[in-house]
């Protein structure tokens, strides 16, 4: 008997999910070396914008 799944809910996750794995590449994001939160945003906003240039 299998459940019922939303097809385009589980792709949506499994976009995030990716996004996450690829953001944790970055050795200053997965260690956390920025002192200030507006640092560390920033950081991810850089690394969002590499990501999406690849």
């Amino acid at each position: 008997d299998r459940r019922p799944f939303d097809g385009a809910l589980f792709k949506a996750r499994h976009l995030i999910e990716n996004f996450f794995c690829k953001l944790k590449e970055f050795k200053r994001i997965a260690m956390r070396c920025d002192k200030t939160d507006r640092s560390f945003a920033a950081m991810i906003y850089l690394t969002a914008a590499i990501i999406n240039s690849r």
